[in-house]
């Protein structure tokens, strides 16, 4: 709104500089891309994420598998603050047992697994999730986690446009006011031989 008043107030005033009417301009072209381009692009930005990202939650549903695991036994000295993402809510402390499953193509596995809760006992089941040759892996994103993300991508995109327009309105401001203090700096050179003379100047 500001560059607007300010474009009308040098439209036709008799003291305006050719970097007062330059300033107003950059200034209001500054706000139209704070206010159309950054929200345009950050709006590209999170569908593209989403898209790549939706993506890849249909590869890791269709190749990552929930199987049920059998606690072995205890591992005391496996202790760890690594938490479960199902249990992230929460922020269930987990620990490191060995255990033995089952794989999507009906192998069996042993191996050492730190999703088992603190109080697992021998024989206890746990859920984890595996790819198709039985290694565990992380649990598979969903829609919506995957949604989330694109939509902080999509933010972090548009306060960043908005963020470098501001610079670079800032950059050729900083120039123009640079300009009119070389302009100001030689016409007084010019009159300060003179100044407080006489009649000097007619």
């Amino acid at each position: 709104m500001r560059a607007v008043v300010g474009l009308w107030r040098w439209r036709h005033n008799p003291l305006r500089r050719d970097t007062d009417l330059a300033e107003a301009w950059v200034a209001l072209v500054a706000l139209l891309l704070m206010c159309v381009a950054a929200p345009v692009t950050g709006w590209i930005c999170g569908g593209l994420t989403n898209a790549s990202l939706q993506q890849s939650v249909r590869l890791q549903q269709e190749q990552r598998h929930p199987v049920t695991a059998q606690v072995l036994g205890h591992d005391e000295g496996a202790r760890t603050a690594a938490r479960d993402a199902e249990a992230a809510t929460d922020h269930q402390m987990r620990r490191s047992v060995p255990a033995r499953w089952t794989a999507p193509d009906g192998t069996w596995h042993t191996g050492t697994l730190t999703t088992a809760p603190l109080g697992a006992d021998p024989g206890d089941t746990v859920r984890i999730w595996t790819d198709d040759r039985g290694r565990p892996v992380e649990r598979p994103m969903t829609e919506e986690t995957a949604r989330e993300q694109a939509v902080l991508a999509g933010i972090g995109t548009m306060l960043l446009a908005a963020g470098l327009v501001e610079g670079v309105r800032r950059v050729v401001v900083w120039q123009l006011v640079q300009r009119r203090y070389a302009r100001l700096d030689r016409a007084w050179a010019q009159a300060g031989s003179d100044w407080g003379r006489t009649g000097a100047g007619s």
